[in-house]
């Protein structure tokens, strides 16, 4: 299955010249690294990062997490995925811009059929 990390430019260049990353500030804050499923992501883009435009959305394959990923409660009380280490940019499966068009984020086409 695939989550999703959206990132802001500086951090999207930390994962790439650093190969690893904490995440966001509120990933640092929190203690782990926030994703979202292709079902969530719109909403999280959305509620986190309305009207930022140049983001990155990631894609990562939760089989190679393991035991690192857990599936907490959050917002309205879905099941997030949470990683409890550094994102590895060898865990990217593949990243592309989010546009914003018209104040609202450009997925990726057929994201839900993506995520599988």
């Amino acid at each position: 299955m695939m989550i999703f990390k959206i990132f802001r430019p500086d951090e999207w260049a930390e994962l790439r010249a650093k190969g690893r990353s904490a995440g966001a500030p509120i990933d640092v804050a929190d203690g782990y690294v926030h994703f979202s499923t292709a079902v969530q992501a719109a909403e999280t883009a959305a509620k986190h990062f309305a009207g930022e435009g140049d983001l990155m959305l990631l894609a990562v394959e939760t089989d190679g997490l393991g035991k690192d990923l857990k599936w907490e409660v959050s917002r309205g009380g879905q099941l997030f995925p949470h990683l409890y280490r550094n994102l590895e940019m060898t865990d990217v499966g593949w990243v592309q811009p989010l546009p914003l068009v018209d104040g609202m984020h450009q997925f990726p086409p057929g994201l839900d059929e993506a995520s599988k």
